[in-house]
């Protein structure tokens, strides 16, 4: 692999030379032009990685070549040269876009430093975004990383689905990503330009959301001393997305419904409605089918969402898209840290395969971000990685399974499972969401998918214990 190539930039002779043969000395490739145009030239000709200029020449200045090559090459790192008394230059040039500044005389061990960190800083963002310039070009969705066939599936479903203004339900557990399927569903779709406006439907006290969904008049209740636009008219001719619209009320999602059917939106104690063009994606990780037996959600609201439904796999249904998450986060997280030099070593990545996952993608991001913060050397070790990842599951056959020659059904394994965890302990969510290794919420999700109705003991309102809370 060829060295880094650097354009040195000085009407200095002597400067230029002793700078292209310290450069050269540690390593990299080093070129020089006397002046600006000369370097311009250069440039055009080939691309250096970094440009090294002083601010004081004759012709054009450093801060003018400085401003060309941001114009025209903005993918190309500057470092500015200047004299002692002239800081204040140096200053103005960073916020013209120079990345940083040395002073003469130079201190070479300085330049050494300063020369490594602004190439890791840009080879870091480039690889950031050709990842996403990849993932842009394989699926269309930029920012929804992965190649495993069950992902794969969903997405190529959205894509089509975006072309339409059909309604959407994305069904997916806590962290998973339904908000980033909404998003790359609403900028793959015509109404790209125009407003992509979410809601979450269970973070919004239930006495204001009906306010905060359709807005309001000024006087229409205590404490509406103005009209207020709410989130279905800010998101006219473009997207609302729906988040947990299992958590919505009874009395809105008939109002939400009239929405949909008639497309009139109707303030909070305005007397007529007024004609919207909104194109509707909604998410939930609740069971809506058990909702609606348990008659917590209306039958025909569920029906108008779910013209195109999508379910987005947990992440631990998608193993063999882990380890690139986990390329991705770090990359991510070690520009965002300013830690170019830390090294995860790929012997490390099965301990995150290894792991369910609860909180899924969200969960998986928070942990490498504080793997990369606290981790005191330049390598991550067995012993940085938290607790979870770096203890050992006992084997499946510890289980002692025994597989029916007919075959057999997951969905009544997992029932069975959830079944005898909870008899086990007496119907406490709790102690047996910590037996299998889950959050209590995903239990109560599992145990809505499959009709269980919760089994709830004596001391089922004690806290989560912290094994539980450190799942999650």
């Amino acid at each position: 692999m060829n060295p880094p190539r650097i354009l040195i930039v000085d009407d200095d002779d002597n400067l230029r030379w002793v700078l292209q043969t310290q450069l050269e000395q540690m390593g990299y490739a080093a070129t020089t032009a006397a002046d600006g145009a000369a370097a311009l030239e250069a440039i055009d000709k080939d691309p250096p990685a970094l440009v090294l200029t002083d601010l004081k020449m004759p012709g054009m200045s450093g801060m003018d070549l400085l401003e060309q090559i941001r114009r025209d090459y903005p993918e190309i790192p500057v470092l500015i040269i200047t004299a002692f008394g002239t800081i204040q230059n140096a200053v103005q040039a960073m916020r013209s876009g120079a990345y940083d500044y040395l002073t003469k005389p130079i201190d070479y061990d300085e330049l050494g430093i300063a020369v490594s960190r602004v190439l890791e800083h840009f080879r870091l963002v480039q690889e950031v975004n050709e990842l996403r310039a990849s993932l842009d070009r394989k699926y269309g969705f930029e920012n929804i990383i992965g190649h495993s066939d069950v992902l794969l599936s969903v997405l190529d479903t959205a894509a089509r689905a975006a072309q339409s203004n059909s309604t959407i339900l994305i069904h997916a557990e806590t962290g998973a990503g339904k908000e980033l399927l909404a998003r790359a569903i609403h900028f793959n779709s015509r109404r790209r330009d125009k407003p992509f406006v979410t809601i979450n439907c269970g973070a919004i006290p239930r006495d204001l959301l009906e306010s905060e969904l359709f807005g309001h008049v000024k006087g229409s209740f205590t404490g509406a001393m103005a009209h207020k636009a709410g989130k279905v008219e800010l998101a006219d001719r473009g997207t609302l997305f729906l988040d947990e619209i299992g958590e919505m009320p009874g009395d809105l999602q008939v109002k939400v419904l009239r929405l949909i059917q008639q497309g009139e939106l109707e303030k909070v104690g305005a007397t007529s409605p007024v004609k919207i063009d909104v194109r509707f994606v909604a998410a939930t990780h609740r069971n809506l089918r058990a909702m609606i037996e348990d008659g917590t959600f209306r039958e025909d609201l569920y029906y108008r969402l779910a013209v195109i439904p999508l379910v987005l796999p947990p992440l631990r249904d998608r193993g063999e898209d882990i380890p690139e998450l986990v390329q991705h986060f770090f990359i991510k997280a070690k520009v965002e840290q300013g830690r170019p030099d830390l090294v995860l070593p790929a012997g490390l990545l099965p301990r995150f395969q290894d792991y369910r996952w609860p909180g899924n993608i969200r969960e998986l991001e928070n942990v490498i971000e504080r793997i990369v913060v606290l981790t005191r050397d330049d390598e991550i070790t067995l012993a940085d990685l938290p607790d979870f990842l770096r203890r050992e599951k006992p084997a499946i056959d510890m289980l002692q399974l025994e597989l029916p020659a007919q075959g057999v059904s997951l969905e009544t394994v997992e029932k069975e499972l959830i079944l005898r965890a909870l008899d086990k302990f007496h119907g406490n969510q709790t102690h047996a969401a910590n037996y299998l290794d889950i959050s209590r919420k995903a239990l109560i999700y599992r145990m809505e998918k499959h009709g269980i109705r919760k089994k709830v003991a004596e001391d089922e309102e004690e806290m989560e214990s912290p094994g539980d809370v450190q799942r999650r």
